[in-house]
């Protein structure tokens, strides 16, 4: 549950920071957020939420 809240405030911010400053419009905003609403209802889920776990064990694995 803590990787998923984490991740939804990183891409959020990230969204925030492309709005205001990278030109996106907000329309472009609702559409991506549309498309994240229906991967998540997809026979597709399993394999990105899959990836999205090996990418964050990969990431805290690393030693700085």
């Amino acid at each position: 549950m803590a990787l998923s809240v984490s991740a939804v405030l990183l891409l959020a911010i990230i969204v925030t920071l492309l709005v205001r400053k990278a030109g996106l419009n907000l329309m472009h905003a609702f559409v991506c957020m549309l498309l994240g609403f229906y991967l998540a209802g997809s026979n597709i889920a399993p394999a990105i939420s899959d990836f999205g776990t090996s990418v964050a064990d990969m990431i805290s694995g690393l030693s700085f």
